[in-house]
């Protein structure tokens, strides 16, 4: 007898495959069951998501005597729909300015704004939640100057945005895509602000310029509504926005799962 053999095959195999609801696995434009019992699932939904389990039966035969002894083993998987979040960036510039009081300084953040939301405008980002407030700083061996300090977020979700996902249902590639080039483009505007002030403005200043060094920039990860990040119970995804399990939901952008005893589905975006 090839004992390597018959510790390897397996006779008269049967594999039941149960998905989430304690649903019986059939064929699908979704669900695909391989003729060697392999689950295969195609364009994952939330829906999809839970418990799933495959038991195969299968037989073990004595050669000698032709005797059959049936046997099962049960295996047990817990599937989630996942996707990468959503980037978008908080930045913060500063710029000088002869006083905090007076009209110009809101003249110079509302031009600040429209030259940023038309340099991205073709990306369908946009500024959002643009603010600023004017302090007196103390600069070592020099007097107090007056300087705005200027913050917005740069979002990938303008106004039609959805056209640029060519039909795709999930289309946060294309968005980050698009974001990344937003954020490229404005740290290049402020670093040509920098450059004309040093080389193209020898004995005059300008009273109201932008701060050398002052611009920074922070990635922020946002998870569509119906997903969350969950470090603990998906430890080897932590970065991913994961489908809400049952029992919490998600009704925003934001990156947390909150609790809601009546939610009983996965993916949900409102606490019933």
């Amino acid at each position: 007898m090839d004992i390597d053999r018959a510790s390897k095959e397996t006779v008269d195999p049967i594999y039941l495959w149960i998905g989430p609801n304690e649903n019986t696995l059939t064929g699908s434009s979704q669900i695909n069951i391989t003729n060697i019992g392999e689950l295969v699932l195609k364009d994952f939904m939330e829906s999809l998501s839970g418990h799933y389990s495959c038991t195969l039966s299968y037989k073990i035969v004595k050669a000698e005597t032709q005797e059959e002894t049936s046997l099962k083993k049960k295996y047990d998987f817990l599937v989630f729909a996942y996707r990468e979040p959503d980037y978008s960036y908080r930045m913060a510039v500063r710029f000088t300015t002869k006083s905090c009081v007076g009209r110009y300084n809101d003249l110079l953040f509302r031009l600040l704004k429209k030259i940023l939301d038309n340099l991205i405008s073709d990306l369908l980002c946009h500024v959002i939640e643009p603010s600023y407030k004017c302090h007196s700083v103390k600069i070592p061996e020099r007097d107090f100057v007056y300087e705005l300090f200027v913050a917005f977020q740069v979002n990938p979700f303008a106004p039609g945005w959805k056209s640029m996902c060519n039909s795709s249902m999930d289309c946060e590639d294309v968005t980050n895509h698009n974001i990344l080039k937003a954020r490229d483009r404005i740290e290049e505007f402020f670093r040509s602000q920098a450059y004309i002030l040093h080389h193209h403005f020898n004995i005059t200043v300008p009273a109201m310029h932008f701060v050398d060094h002052s611009f920074q920039v922070t990635r922020i990860d946002n998870c569509r509504p119906g997903f969350g990040k969950n470090e603990g119970l998906h430890s080897n995804c932590a970065s991913c926005c994961v489908v809400c399990s049952p029992g919490t939901f998600s009704p925003d952008m934001d990156v947390t799962c909150q609790t809601c005893v009546s939610a009983h589905v996965y993916g949900a975006k409102a606490c019933p």
